[in-house]
């Protein structure tokens, strides 16, 4: 369902989310046009071909979680780039939304 162009629309979304921010699978999902397609989001950031170039890092679950499966490194790699960047996190898995969700994502 979502080819090479989905990934490119993906990867530009991705490439806009400032440090200090995340944004959800489904956002991003919403803002390339295909709001069902959080999943595919997913797919893409995972066969991310600029890592550290696209920071696949900020984004997180509906619900501020980090990935359990991050393709670069697990959830804890995920959480310290967060944290370098001054993402803040109510608890050991989840970024604290109301402070650190991109508004332009909402």
């Amino acid at each position: 369902m979502a080819g090479t162009g989905f990934n490119e629309a993906v990867y530009e979304v991705v490439r806009q989310i400032p440090p200090g921010y995340v944004a959800s699978y489904g956002q991003v999902a919403r803002m390339v046009g295909r709001p069902r397609n959080a999943r595919f989001v997913g797919f893409a950031l995972h066969a991310n071909p600029e890592p550290g170039v696209i920071p696949c890092h900020r984004v997180v679950f509906k619900d501020g979680s980090v990935c359990a499966g991050f393709a670069f490194g697990g959830p804890d790699a995920q959480r310290a780039l967060l944290e370098a960047e001054g993402v803040g996190f109510v608890d050991a898995t989840h970024v604290d939304l109301a402070h650190h969700q991109w508004p332009a994502a909402v």
